[in-house]
């Protein structure tokens, strides 16, 4: 097993244990090391502020901010729309396109939005400005800055339903939105535009994300909103998808809620525009947004286009690929001496990441009775180490046990507990083998025996 992980410190797990914030400084330092000066385009759904209010989502976006990341926040206003309305006793008006559902915003409804929009930008500036009370930030002042970066366009007229002010993204500022991220702002947009002749528009915060995503090639779009997300056959929420794998399961479930379908499609032109990383996360749960960056699991479901996603199962031809990855770390001692004869035996069992056609990574799977697997040969090329493809290729094989009805997981480890640890796995004992993998156990290796439940 090859990885980023450091070699196991004497004394580490004491420390660990008297003190979780050490276990959790070192966890979560890699990926702030790799979020560094990144570009997130952080959208949030309305409901968010009435079911968990600003406050916290505020301070997490602070300390992205604070470790480096260039925060562009994005708002929706739905929820305080309907409020607005209701104070006018002003009935909401909605139409159905083919691709989505729109409010039709006339005059009076253009007032409530900008009111809403207007009242919760205060909210979120204010927020901002008063710093993280009783830390060592208090008092910092964290410059937020919003303008006229959207050029919107009407709806117009769709089957015969005329939109008024209701509008979608027709261009990005993102010269203006850039060098306010070099110059240390948070930007903050709100779903509205304006058209070169100074019309306002009433917009979908979902478009403004995408398309300002997808101007500044950013790094991740994050969209928090009511949405619980896509589930597989079992019922189990899924985690990663690619973009071809989004528009099969779109094409074969038509009974996707449109709202959720709506995000989904900006979300799929957003990645074909050059965004790396979408991610769809719970708008009612507090710490979604740290937990989704800084943990390997995270919590919600993660979009990424065909050419990111470059795992995929090994063939014959992977062979003398897979050779160069593990020999060197064969005569090392980290990896179990396996011969070409045993790998070509065995390949279907492996899986690989490739770059350019150039294999990067590899890592094996071992089915043995009664729901148990071996996670064997996990190895990543020196030159790629930290880029996150040892954690892909540990996810690949999960989900390969998963598809197997595999429900733990087990892996002999010389060198590199503790980078298994982090990732879930446990502390275990040879006994703890299957009797068939335990009359094999290499005595003289002494390897560590680490599990994982599935």
């Amino acid at each position: 097993m090859s990885t980023n992980a450091p070699n196991p410190v004497p004394g580490d797990e004491e420390s660990t244990s008297n003190f979780p914030f050490v276990g959790w400084l070192r966890d979560v330092a890699p990926y702030i090391h790799s979020f560094r000066e990144k570009t997130f385009v952080i959208a949030f759904a309305g409901e968010l502020v009435k079911e968990i209010g600003l406050e916290n989502l505020i301070e997490d976006i602070a300390m992205l901010h604070a470790m480096g990341m260039r925060i562009v926040l994005v708002h929706g206003i739905r929820p305080q729309i309907e409020e607005q309305l209701k104070l006018r006793k002003i009935k909401s008006k909605f139409g159905t396109s083919a691709l989505n559902t729109y409010r039709i915003t006339d005059a009076a409804a253009l007032e409530c939005v900008k009111e809403a929009a207007g009242e919760l930008r205060l909210d979120i500036e204010a927020a901002f400005s008063r710093g993280l009370p009783n830390t060592p930030m208090a008092g910092s002042r964290i410059s937020v800055i919003s303008g006229n970066f959207i050029t919107a366009m009407p709806v117009g007229v769709v089957d015969g339903v005329d939109y008024v002010h209701t509008g979608l993204v027709r261009k990005v500022d993102s010269t203006s939105i850039t060098l306010s991220l070099d110059s240390n702002k948070i930007v903050l947009l709100s779903p509205l535009g304006f058209s070169p002749t100074g019309q306002a528009f009433n917009l979908a915060y979902e478009d403004v994300a995408a398309s300002t995503a997808a101007a500044l090639k950013a790094d991740k779009l994050i969209f928090l909103s009511p949405y619980s997300g896509l589930r597989d056959v079992d019922g189990e929420l899924i985690t990663e998808l690619s973009l071809p794998q989004l528009q099969d399961y779109m094409t074969e479930h038509k009974d996707i809620e449109s709202g959720l379908k709506g995000l989904l499609n900006i979300s799929g032109k957003a990645v074909r525009s050059g965004v790396s990383r979408v991610h769809f996360l719970p708008c009612n749960q507090d710490g979604a947004l740290l937990e989704e960056l800084f943990t390997h699991d995270g919590i919600g479901m993660m979009l990424a286009s065909s050419d990111i996603e470059n795992l995929r199962e090994a063939n014959q031809d992977d062979v003398g690929g897979i050779l160069q990855l593990t020999m060197p770390l064969e005569e090392e001692g980290i990896l179990a001496a396996r011969g070409q004869d045993v790998i070509e035996r065995d390949i279907q069992r492996f899986s690989v990441i490739e770059h350019d056609r150039v294999l990067f990574g590899c890592a094996a799977l071992f089915p043995f009775p009664n729901g148990v697997g071996e996670l064997a040969c996990l190895a990543v090329d020196a030159d790629v180490q930290g880029s996150g493809d040892g954690e892909r290729l540990l996810k690949r094989i999960e989900m390969r046990a998963k598809q197997e009805n595999i429900k733990k997981l087990f892996v002999l480890t010389t060198r590199t507990e503790h980078w298994f640890l982090k990732r879930g796995f446990k502390r275990a004992t040879v006994d703890d083998l299957p009797e068939e993998r335990k009359q094999i156990y290499n005595w003289d290796r002494k390897s560590m025996v680490l599990t994982k439940d599935l």
